[in-house]
């Protein structure tokens, strides 16, 4: 039986997961879960799923926790709460922390030679390096849980890494794909929060929108598979049936397919090598008998040129901006800045940034900080 502990379970992903391993008692037993301000779901989570451990790490809400109830050994609380999940005896750890701060939590992962399926992209994002080589070191398996990365796993598997030509992830385009560019102005968040295919939380959902998702993705792709990132594409396939393709030396090209859904991508994460059924609906070829594709405007989604121009720069430039991206996002959620401005905001924002080409945790650290209050001083 596999022990898994799930870090951030009340968001999308995390409630899922729960329900996969609720569907699997016999192969998985849940050691642990955590949430931050929704008390509430992660008490209902507490009582069905009866995990040992739980945190509650947002500070305020633990200290509300504390005050209404008896003292619990069992529930921890803030930072402290999170690393001390990740001192537990655990065979794998999903970490799906929204933000960057969940970096942290995948580095004490690590370092306790404890697989990690991956959901928190940030992490890879700004310290890609940093993981990569210290998972290698300790030995430790990165499992991608994002549909796309999880896709490109699957497809490689099996396969020599120098007959990798392209990874080819696709997007849906998001609500905006056949928006004129100058009507970008006058979204609003109601607006964005729509997304045609996929259910997912709102920060994950705007950047769907602005496609730094993607961008976000590129960036990933290049540290989990090592590769350069002229050989990484984005295509649109609006249908978000095809999750992505691996184009290999020969001409051939593998593509993963499957209804959207993350069911798939976090069942395979907690069960490779192996596969179980899955409760999902299962594809149906006639149905879904359309598959289209188009070329990315990097005029129109800026964010993903922003992006790979970050990647390919190295150093602390993705820092910079999944920060600014976070930030602004956020922004844009509570009606502070326009759709249009999170773009603006994180370009200016890479523009002024002053990179370390090989950073350490505490250059990342820094990096973040800086980055934090160029926003809080930004003249919106």
């Amino acid at each position: 039986m596999k022990k898994i502990g799930i870090l951030g379970s009340t968001g999308s992903v995390g409630t899922q997961a729960l329900e996969i391993i609720e569907q699997y008692p016999d192969k998985f037993e849940l050691v642990f879960i955590s949430g931050h301000k929704n008390l509430k779901k992660l008490m209902e989570q507490k009582k069905r799923f009866k995990p040992k451990l739980v945190c509650i790490s947002d500070d305020k809400a633990y200290k509300a926790y504390k005050k209404q109830n008896l003292i619990d050994k069992n529930i921890t609380g803030g930072y402290e709460g999170l690393l001390e999940l990740c001192d537990v005896d655990i065979d794998l750890v999903l970490n799906s922390i929204m933000g960057y701060k969940g970096l942290y939590m995948s580095i004490k992962l690590i370092e306790n030679k404890i697989d990690l399926a991956l959901s928190n992209k940030e992490s890879i994002v700004q310290a890609g390096s940093i993981l990569t080589k210290l998972a290698k070191e300790k030995k430790v398996n990165i499992f991608p849980v994002d549909s796309e990365h999880s896709a490109l796993w699957q497809c490689i598997i099996g396969e020599k890494n120098e007959t990798v030509d392209k990874l080819i992830l696709t997007g849906s385009g998001g609500p905006f794909r056949t928006l004129e560019k100058n009507k970008f102005k006058s979204i609003k968040r109601e607006q964005a929060l729509k997304h045609p295919n996929w259910s997912m939380g709102s920060k994950i959902t705007i950047d769907s929108a602005t496609m730094m998702n993607k961008g976000f993705e590129v960036i990933e792709a290049h540290w989990l598979f090592d590769i350069d990132y002229k050989n990484i594409e984005i295509v649109i396939h609006p249908e978000s049936i095809i999750h992505s393709m691996v184009k290999f030396i020969d001409g051939s090209i593998k593509a993963q397919l499957s209804n959207p859904t993350m069911r798939i991508p976090i069942q395979y994460a907690f069960t490779y090598p192996d596969r179980l059924i899955s409760n999902d609906t299962e594809f149906d070829f006639i149905l879904n008998n359309k598959f289209s594709f188009e070329e990315v405007d990097f005029n129109k989604f800026r964010c993903i040129k922003l992006a790979y121009e970050a990647g390919k720069k190295g150093g602390t430039f993705p820092v910079a901006l999944n920060v600014a991206n976070d930030l602004s996002v956020d922004l844009f959620l509570r009606d502070k800045i326009n759709f249009i401005d999170i773009e603006r905001v994180i370009e200016d924002c890479l523009n002024s940034h002053s990179s370390v080409s090989d950073p350490s945790l505490e250059d990342i650290k820094y990096a973040v900080k800086n980055t934090e209050n160029f926003i809080k001083k930004y003249k919106f």
